[in-house]
C-alpha cells in the first residue's frame, strides 16, 4: 500500500510553493533541509523529504497546533514559536501552504524598514 503525502510535505512541492511567495528565497543548509527565507532571515523549512515543515507562526496558533496530534514544538525554534508539522498531522496541504503564508507574512513583518523597502515589501 503507498502512502499519498500532501505535495507541500515534500521537497519539490515545498520548494515550488515557497518560490511563489513574494521575495522568498530558498537556500539548502544544515543536514540538506529545504530553507526559506525572506530578506535572509529563516521562516520555514522542511526537515527530509517527506517530512516535517517546520515554520513560524503566531503566539496563538502555536498554542492550538501544538494540541494536535502530529505537530509539535520545533526543535531548536520552539522558543521562537516555531512548530513542526509531520506529515501525520491532521492538516491538508492547502492549511499547511496558509501557514507558509503567515509565516512568511510574520518573519517579512520583522524585518527592518530599508530591508522592507530594498525588497519591495509595503
Amino acid at each position: 500500500m503507498s502512502v499519498t503525502y500532501p505535495k507541500i510535505m515534500t521537497r519539490i512541492g515545498f520548494e515550488a510553493f515557497i518560490l511563489t511567495l513574494p521575495k522568498a528565497t530558498l537556500v539548502r543548509q544544515w543536514r540538506d533541509d529545504s530553507v526559506a527565507k525572506i530578506g535572509g532571515k529563516v521562516f520555514a523549512l522542511l526537515d527530509r523529504d517527506p517530512g516535517e515543515v517546520w515554520l513560524k507562526v503566531s503566539d496563538m496558533a502555536y498554542e492550538l497546533l501544538t494540541e494536535l496530534e502530529g505537530v509539535r514544538p520545533a526543535p531548536y525554534f520552539a522558543r521562537a514559536g516555531w512548530v513542526a508539522i509531520s506529515v501525520a498531522s491532521p492538516l491538508d496541504g492547502d492549511e499547511v501552504e496558509a501557514y507558509l503564508r503567515e509565516a512568511h507574512r510574520i518573519v517579512a513583518g520583522k524585518l527592518t524598514r530599508k530591508v522592507r523597502a530594498e525588497l519591495g515589501l509595503g
